[in-house]
């Protein structure tokens, strides 16, 4: 390899830990709260493999390309983009794609520590049997309470974004892979608990069958309604959800997989590393869906209750459950770890700018950009309460879909689709096959297709569809 610059943040142990952290950075609220109802509202098994078709020719070309920017720049996503522009004698506008991750990652700080917030507050709920026996109206009730109180919801905000604050400010390896080395492995043996769980006491065999029996005719149909009622219409809504949550579970394009590929060993293999890290991304929400769907089943629970399914549907089979006290508990805990170790890596992005640029502690960087990321999630946590009428909405929505729809639906989409030009277009092909060091070349040209023409086109693809374009 030609480049042999050292990181000023310092290093991963191993290629290991890397793995570790990234897998940490992947796993978040996505694979445990959003893939389950999703994969509920679009009809189980086929959307399942749409989805794993979608990781394969989008997100693993895309995370090799991010990592591969970030072990060649050897800084913050800012830095190595200005750096790696100049030195490829392209355009200093590709700058833009560095200032845009950052700036992404933070505006999902600010409301994802709102939901994260809801997921602690859960654990004291379930611990406290707040849960025990509810009823379907007393779940709604409780959470109607929470979201509907201020005070709760930013003292849930604070004190996550106080947990992600201390872990950022002591470093790569006294913090981030201190905390990933106990956090991962802790959220894989609760995710089997909880599986486990499943399995006894839930309907195990339907919720299996639902989550990877194929039907394509489902993936091609939107339903709505309920029981005689129900209605569905052709529709390629699933194809592009697959495909836009097949690119978001993975933490692209928000600076945070360029961040922790600085820190990666020059020895390390970053294909085999991406490929890992995408499989067992793949693999939680696996396990998420076999942990959650049998207990919904069991209970007479509809599995495409939406986003309510974790926080009013499932408390609900937990609280009528044998053992569901305890294992209600152990699963919102599950919630809150996932939570923590994607928002560390959220932060990471601006603090290693601000100690690369500003010359500031890590320390002093990293409870700035909390305290920043606290005030901006202040709105996010009123979005639900005193602020959710409709002369404080701007397009019809509230600060926190407005946040989330802006982040997650343009700015994460096109920070993805230009690291793909960059390294495809304004770099030179010397450098993706120095930092890819693929032995067998048709491995390599087949990545580079792919790089060049498949994931760009279907990141356009969600990216039009996301703005109403398609």
């Amino acid at each position: 390899m030609g480049n042999q610059r050292e990181s000023v943040h310092g290093m991963w142990s191993s290629r290991a830990v890397f793995v570790m952290a990234t897998i940490g950075s992947a796993v978040g609220l996505g694979n445990i709260w959003k893939f389950p109802y999703i994969t509920g509202e679009y009809g189980g098994g086929a959307f399942v493999l749409v989805y794993l078709l979608c990781i394969a020719l989008i997100g693993i070309p895309i995370m090799m390309a991010e990592v591969l920017l970030g072990r060649r720049g050897r800084a913050s996503p800012i830095s190595t983009m200005k750096r790696l522009a100049r030195e490829e004698g392209a355009s200093a506008a590709w700058s833009l794609v560095g200032y845009a991750g950052v700036v992404a990652g933070f505006l999902i700080l600010s409301f994802y520590s709102v939901v994260a917030g809801w997921a602690l507050a859960y654990v004291f709920q379930s611990a406290g049997g707040g849960l025990n026996g509810i009823t379907a109206a007393g779940s709604a009730s409780v959470f109607g309470d929470l979201v509907g109180s201020p005070d709760q919801l930013v003292v849930w905000h604070t004190v996550f974004i106080l947990m992600t604050t201390a872990v950022v400010a002591r470093g790569v390896r006294h913090g981030l892979e201190r905390a990933v080395s106990v956090l991962m492995p802790a959220l894989f043996v609760m995710l089997l608990i909880m599986v486990g769980y499943a399995y006894v006491e839930g309907d195990f065999a339907r919720g299996f069958n639902f989550l990877f029996e194929v039907n394509f005719s489902r993936v091609f149909q939107v339903c709505s309604g309920e029981g005689a009622q129900i209605a569905c219409r052709v529709s390629g809504e699933p194809l592009l959800v697959a495909m836009g949550h097949a690119f978001f579970t993975l933490s692209l394009g928000m600076g945070a997989i360029m961040a922790y590929g600085a820190y990666v060993p020059d020895h390390a293999s970053i294909t085999g590393a991406t490929i890992t890290i995408a499989v067992a991304d793949t693999l939680v929400a696996l396990l998420a869906g076999l942990a959650i769907f049998p207990i919904v089943f069991a209970s007479g629970l509809e599995p495409g209750a939406g986003p309510g399914l974790i926080f009013q549907t499932l408390p609900v089979a937990f609280g009528n459950m044998p053992g569901g006290h305890l294992f209600g508990t152990v699963f919102f805990v599950l919630l809150v770890f996932a939570a923590w170790s994607s928002s560390i890596s959220l932060v990471e992005p601006a603090v290693a700018w601000l100690v690369e640029v500003r010359r500031w502690s890590r320390v002093t960087a990293a409870f700035l950009v909390g305290a920043l990321a606290w005030l901006l999630g202040i709105g996010s946590a009123l979005s639900f309460n005193v602020w959710s009428g409709p002369e404080y909405q701007v397009l019809g929505k509230t600060l926190f879909d407005l946040k989330d729809f802006v982040a997650s639906n343009i700015m994460l989409p096109l920070g993805g689709l230009l690291i793909a030009l960059f390294v495809a277009y304004g770099a030179g092909r010397h450098m993706a096959l120095e930092e890819l060091s693929i032995s067998r070349q048709r491995l390599f040209d087949a990545w580079w297709f792919v790089i060049r023409y498949v994931s760009p086109v279907g990141i356009a693809i969600v990216f039009l569809n996301s703005v109403g374009v398609l």
